[in-house]
């Protein structure tokens, strides 16, 4: 399968231009960050970087819980893609043999990256820890699960030609019925409340500039309000239909109920910070001062004299 062509890179609009930095937590919270080793950056006289070491077009972020059974294949299945990406997963402080098998996978796959939160922080946290070590010029997420299709990614790419954000939605859902109809409503009030135009904001495909992820602050439930975060920030988001497959291995960490009230609460708090968030546009400055000229060293100052 040939590779899609590259998306152009994006355009250096003001809604991309930070002028003040983003408090991420991420400094405050550098101890619970175990990354795998990195290798030294190449000295003089080094030999010359090979493509593995080069910005990808894309970087895949994977969140793990305690998904020991599903990781062999949804990191096969990733890195079989022919796409220039980078691989990166996380585990979200899981107690099973997730991490190991990250390690492992990582020692054979150079384009595979592992983090891990040495204390369970939840989907959020892994995605945006994940997003903010990302290399490529686009950014891309999806479960651990098993249930999303990594090919899909392939077919969402051409589409970043018409806008700057590509959020999948699950055609036919491969789900119980109670959580499809729960999911039904819940999309529903989000709409609502948010008008975020998205159809299926649950669905974890979604791809974006690495830009976009300066827009993000972190907290609790994050992953499924990317949409109506870059919706209010003047990006333009176009929907792909992608596909969905039952999960085979382990099981859900979220029942309906636990989804429904956490929903609630963080639909409000959602609410909230859209609205009030301050979107900066460019900033312009006053031109820098010119440097006095330096005094002659020949010249000597005269002595101060007082006046008796």
């Amino acid at each position: 399968m040939s590779r899609p062509p590259a998306p152009a890179d994006p355009p250096p609009e003001p809604r991309w231009r930070q002028p003040f930095p983003v408090t991420s937590g991420l400094g405050a919270e550098a101890r619970l960050l175990e990354p795998l080793p990195i290798a030294p950056a190449p000295g003089p006289g080094s030999p010359p970087t090979g493509p593995a070491e080069a910005r990808p077009l894309l970087s895949i972020v994977v969140p793990f819980y305690n998904e020991a059974d599903c990781v062999p294949s949804v990191l096969d299945e990733l890195l079989a893609l022919d796409l220039d990406a980078e691989v990166i997963a996380v585990d979200d402080g899981s107690r099973d043999a997730t991490w190991d098998l990250i390690r492992r996978a990582a020692g054979r796959h150079p384009r595979l990256r592992g983090l891990r939160l040495t204390r369970n922080l939840g989907q959020s946290a892994a995605v945006y820890a994940g997003l903010r070590t990302a290399r490529g010029r686009y950014c891309a997420t999806m479960d651990g699960d098993g249930q999303n299709d990594p090919a899909d990614f392939t077919a969402m790419l051409p589409h970043l030609a018409a806008a700057d954000v590509v959020v999948g939605y699950r055609a036919t859902r491969r789900d119980t019925l109670s959580r499809r109809l729960a999911s039904r409503v819940a999309n529903r009030i989000r709409r609502l409340f948010l008008t975020d135009g998205v159809r299926d904001t649950g669905c974890s495909m979604k791809i974006f500039p690495r830009q976009a992820v300066e827009l993000l602050v972190p907290f609790n439930g994050l992953h499924r309000y990317l949409p109506a975060i870059f919706t209010r920030a003047g990006l333009t988001i176009t929907e792909v239909p992608v596909h969905h497959r039952p999960r085979l291995e382990g099981s859900s960490k979220y029942t309906n109920w636990e989804r429904a009230l956490r929903g609630i609460h963080d639909l409000i708090g959602v609410g909230w910070l859209v609205r009030r968030k301050i979107a900066f546009p460019a900033l312009e400055t006053t031109a820098a001062a010119p440097d006095p000229a330096p005094q002659s060293a020949s010249t000597t100052p005269e002595p101060c004299t007082r006046n008796s």
